[in-house]
């Protein structure tokens, strides 16, 4: 049975560092409201002519080189970008010019922050059922120019990012990934939202008024919605893997809040010394924020490997997802 080997896993931040102190210049904030709420220090901001794809090309250069990998052999790119600059050409084909990767076809996933998971999921579907052999995942956003900021409540949360893995068909019987569960409630669509219009064409009436594309976020409703649905769910898919709780190496959730980070390794059981954190240096970087806590863990010896790591992430839509993965 074909498995799937995770090759490689890299990474690309935005070059500038906006500190706490640096937003109170802008906000009616400062350092210890934003921390003590957050956990989050700094963050990485992009220059106005730096591109969610500009993000992706480097990460994914980064991922080729650390895999010694040929751009012509990747058979198919997946981008999870959720708020990219531009509604189309998409993200990957966007990236697959970049890097030059001819030969791989080339779909965006919008899943938000769960989108790195949920192309894990796609691209594991894909190899092992033969379609494809080589895949480049890339998750980018830019998600700090769709960011109010005059809104301290929401613009201090975000960075930008992009993550990038190659994953390749393995025909020895190992597989890296042992179990991934998706889930999603549109009920819940309204908790975080980034609203986009066009305009009707002038001959038919029309009364769409014109608004402002900025995240909206119901921080409770999103608190509740996560610590409600993810820990059973991690739960069953321990179980379904056969995997106890003790057999995890590292608990690597999504960088939204660290409250809710640590609220959640407490629920499940996990110690400290096996949750990977990074967002105080870098706040919410979308589905970027989890292959970057991987490499960097792993660069920084916070990881050690191999590993059997448990991820877990939540979006806008709501979406969310758990996977259990093991790095070599």
């Amino acid at each position: 049975m074909t498995g799937v080997n995770i090759l490689a896993i890299d990474y690309e931040v935005a070059e500038n560092i906006i500190t706490n102190n640096d937003l109170t210049k802008i906000l009616d904030t400062s350092d210890e409201w934003i921390s003590t709420r957050t956990g989050i220090k700094e963050r990485r901001v992009v220059s106005d002519d730096v591109t969610s794809v500009d993000l992706g090309i480097n990460a994914a250069k980064k991922v080729i080189k650390r895999a010694n990998f040929n751009p012509s052999e990747i058979d198919l790119i997946i981008a999870a970008a959720s708020a990219p600059e531009d509604i189309y050409p998409s993200v990957a084909c966007l990236i697959q010019n970049g890097i030059g990767a001819s030969n791989a076809a080339c779909f965006d996933l919008k899943a938000a922050c769960s989108g790195f998971i949920y192309s894990l999921n796609t691209a594991s579907a894909f190899i092992k059922s033969g379609i494809y052999k080589n895949i480049l995942i890339v998750a980018t956003d830019t998600t700090t120019k769709f960011s109010d900021w005059e809104d301290r409540s929401v613009c201090v949360l975000f960075g930008d990012g992009a993550g990038a893995a190659i994953l390749t068909a393995d025909n020895s019987g190992c597989d890296d990934i042992k179990g991934i569960e998706l889930l999603a409630d549109g009920s819940c669509g309204d908790f975080i939202t980034l609203k986009y219009k066009g305009k009707s064409c002038p001959l038919v009436k029309s009364e769409t008024q014109e608004i402002k594309s900025f995240i909206n976020m119901k921080g409770k409703d999103v608190y509740k919605y996560v610590m409600t649905l993810i820990p059973p769910k991690i739960e069953e898919l321990l179980e379904k893997t056969n995997t106890k709780i003790e057999d995890i190496d590292y608990f690597i959730p999504h960088q939204s809040n660290q409250r809710m980070i640590d609220a959640l390794a407490q629920r499940l059981g996990i110690a400290d010394d096996k949750v990977i954190s990074n967002i105080e240096h870098y706040g919410n970087m979308s589905a970027a924020s989890i292959p970057v806590a991987i490499r960097e863990g792993i660069d920084e010896g916070k990881i050690k490997l191999p590993a059997k790591i448990l991820l877990s992430a939540f979006g806008a839509g709501m979406t969310a997802a758990n996977a259990i993965i093991t790095l070599k």
